[in-house]
């Protein structure tokens, strides 16, 4: 009996060590050496200051930039708070939401049809990016409000659109973070 509490408090603290320091340290320096981007969390940095992570969306709410998905995520893209809104396609809640949303996004571009993405939250509540066609639908609220011609604003968002991932997954994307940084920088707000 006394051998085996023994055996069993030496194998704990072993394997607490292992598995609860050695490898963890590990993993993380293993990291830092071959994906450090990515390991501190995708940071990016405008003038020498973090700005943002191209993997957590923000919210802009000026005229003058690009819009994001609305997000369920606490006040907006909080990451501790990550989640939809877990609300069925039927609850009066999100209908009315989305309503809301659509009759903004018809006030800004009443001709156009207005992309689900402007409308609809994302599962996570942190997607920093929209698609071509959100991104499309922006540009005549921000070229007006930039002052600056939709041609020239059209090629910022097509620099900023990435492609399908290994060419065939996903969807063609915007990140939205770096074209209003990129737009700050070319030409910026009045």
């Amino acid at each position: 009996m006394k051998n085996n509490l023994r055996i069993a408090i030496l194998f704990t603290l072993i394997t607490t060590v292992l598995f609860g320091f050695i490898y963890p340290l590990a993993v993380t320096g293993l990291a830092q050496l071959v994906f450090p981007s990515q390991a501190n969390g995708s940071l990016i940095v405008n003038e020498g200051r973090i700005v943002g992570s191209s993997l957590i969306g923000q919210p802009f709410s000026s005229p003058g930039y690009f819009h994001t998905r609305p997000s369920n995520a606490g006040t907006g893209y909080d990451a501790a708070q990550s989640s939809g809104s877990n609300l069925a396609p039927t609850n009066h809640l999100l209908l009315e939401r989305v309503k809301g949303d659509a009759e903004k996004m018809r006030a800004e571009n009443p001709s156009a049809p207005i992309p689900v993405d402007l409308v609809t939250a994302s599962g996570s509540g942190l997607d920093p990016e929209i698609s071509p066609a959100a991104a499309e639908f922006q540009v005549a609220r921000v070229a007006r409000e930039r002052r600056m011609p939709e041609a020239d604003l059209r090629g910022l968002v097509q620099k900023h659109t990435l492609g399908r991932q290994f060419g065939f997954l996903g969807e063609p994307r915007v990140r939205v973070l770096e074209l209003n940084l990129d737009l700050d920088a070319v030409h910026p707000p009045h």
